[in-house]
């Protein structure tokens, strides 16, 4: 998916101030030379996020810029919001009309039951992430991503399992993707195949 260039140095700018957030205001050309952009790129970026309500600003010779709320409090999902939008909104189809009125799609879309439902999995991601959690180093938030973030979902697994196994039947030792599903992480529902007579030995 596509990360515009507001939302990249919107978010940079942020996590200086999340970083210094113990020194209290930052100037803008204190964030420019960390971030190696110019003084105007930056007080454009930090105009907009405080009319989006995500800093504050100091005037006077100690005046600068600080977080609106703590680096603990500040939701990257709310950042990002606030610096572009989503990969999907309820707008999203009318943007794609072609020469009709309305997409041709309207009714029945996989495109937009993929995308809708990424949203929701990144939104969540996003939801519990704070400023706070990102200003680390990269070697940091590599080893946060595997602690909050369910393993990635290996296709065939609920094909090899046998829907009729007495060990599927109860919830904790459901397939993967079932459990995920139940818990609401995946973005469409995952159902064990119909009740079949197991193969000779059980699981293959």
């Amino acid at each position: 998916m596509k990360f515009t260039a507001q939302e990249e140095y919107g978010l940079r700018c942020l996590l200086q101030m999340a970083r210094q957030e113990a020194k209290g205001s930052v100037t803008i050309s204190e964030i420019a030379e960390a971030e190696g952009l110019t003084p105007a790129y930056v007080a454009k970026f930090m105009a907009l996020l405080r009319q989006k309500g995500l800093v504050t600003s100091t005037r006077g010779q100690s005046g600068g810029y600080r977080l609106a709320k703590p680096a603990a409090e500040t939701l990257v999902g709310d950042v990002l919001a606030a610096l572009g939008g989503e990969i999907y909104s309820e707008h999203y189809c009318g943007k794609y009309t072609g020469l009709a009125p309305f997409c041709v799609h309207t009714v029945d879309c996989s495109i937009r039951s993929l995308l809708s439902g990424l949203q929701r999995l990144v939104g969540k991601v996003l939801g519990r992430t704070t400023l706070k959690d990102l200003a680390c180093s990269e070697t940091a938030m590599e080893s946060w991503v595997r602690t909050h973030l369910p393993p990635p979902v290996e296709a065939g697994m609920l094909e090899a399992a046998c829907a009729g196994c007495a060990h599927v039947q109860s919830p904790g030792s459901l397939p993967f993707e079932s459990r995920l599903a139940s818990a609401g992480t995946l973005p469409f529902e995952v159902r064990p195949p119909a009740e079949a007579p197991c193969p000779e030995g059980g699981l293959p």
